[in-house]
């Protein structure tokens, strides 16, 4: 028996078209499901966002764009402002907390930085309500922080602090502040630390090293956080809700207004069709920027 015949016995037959419908097999219940409970529902918002409401919390025609007319007015627009004002501010503090905290994170040895690590994920085990209200309890007239004052003689009275809109920042900075520490943490575990040996070799100070070699190198991961701590900051009404009370309006508190309260679907559909475009946009600008295909550090 000669090698050539050798060699055909032993070659394993071609699997390729097998795999590809495995894969395609394994991909249909993926895109079942993407359709039914992500595209259909965008497109039902949409149209119905286009639509007049029937006074019982649905729908009816003709096509009218009364509710995105309705944007303008100065009530709601002053509610995207408030929106948008407490979005940068959140955003701007969890940069100025987040970047050094994941900066240093990942530059500890692999066992302490694991530990301050599970540290920084041991909030999302439990209930962002169950945490949120423990920021009440030491918010109030009678919590822990006029308390220690009191105790202290630093006050005489009981400052006013819950229910103000310093109230409902650091209830965002709380509950967002991992998602800017885990992305910046992710890209400066990823660096090339010879290239700030190589700067430094060069006489290039540490902060002209720092601000040439390693925040280009790390600002996809800070972008990230940026993106995943400016998006949702703008629509988690429960937070307004139970540090702000009735006097901090977000534009998430007026879509579910809009809906349980007034009742008024296709209104609220709008508001939520232009949550998502500034969303996209977001995103959009993301990938421009860093010339990403997905959000850095969550992978």
């Amino acid at each position: 028996m000669n090698a050539s015949a050798v060699s055909k016995r032993k070659a394993p037959p071609p699997k390729t078209k097998h795999v590809k419908n495995s894969l395609w097999m394994l991909a249909i219940p993926l895109y079942a499901c993407t359709l039914v409970l992500v595209v259909l529902p965008l497109f039902y918002v949409l149209g119905v966002s286009f639509l007049k409401n029937d006074g019982m919390l649905g729908a009816e025609g003709p096509v009218t764009l009364e509710n995105y007319a309705m944007l303008l007015d100065p009530t709601y627009l002053r509610t995207f402002l408030d929106s948008l004002v407490l979005a940068f501010a959140t955003t701007a503090i969890t940069i100025a907390a987040g970047y050094p905290f994941g900066y240093l994170m990942a530059k500890l040895p692999p066992k302490k930085g694991g530990l301050v690590l599970m540290a920084v994920m041991i909030p999302f085990w439990t209930n962002a309500l169950v945490r949120i209200y423990g920021w009440k309890i030491f918010l109030r007239a009678d919590g822990v922080v006029n308390t220690v004052l009191q105790g202290l003689g630093v006050i005489d009275e009981p400052l006013k602090l819950l229910y103000t809109y310093g109230a409902v920042l650091v209830g965002m900075v709380y509950s967002l502040l991992p998602f800017m520490i885990l992305p910046v943490y992710n890209s400066v575990q990823k660096m090339d630390w010879s290239l700030v040996e190589a700067a430094r070799d060069l006489g290039a100070s540490r902060a002209r090293a720092f601000l040439t070699v390693t925040l280009p190198r790390t600002l996809p991961g800070l972008l990230s956080g940026v993106v995943l701590v400016f998006v949702p900051s703008i629509g988690l009404f429960f937070l307004s809700d139970i540090l702000g009370g009735a006097k901090i309006m977000l534009v998430g508190n007026l879509i579910r207004n809009e809906m349980l309260n007034a009742r008024d679907l296709p209104f609220a559909a709008a508001l939520a069709v232009v949550m998502m475009v500034m969303t996209m946009l977001i995103l959009l600008l993301y990938r421009k920027v860093t010339h990403a295909q997905e959000l850095e550090g969550l992978a």
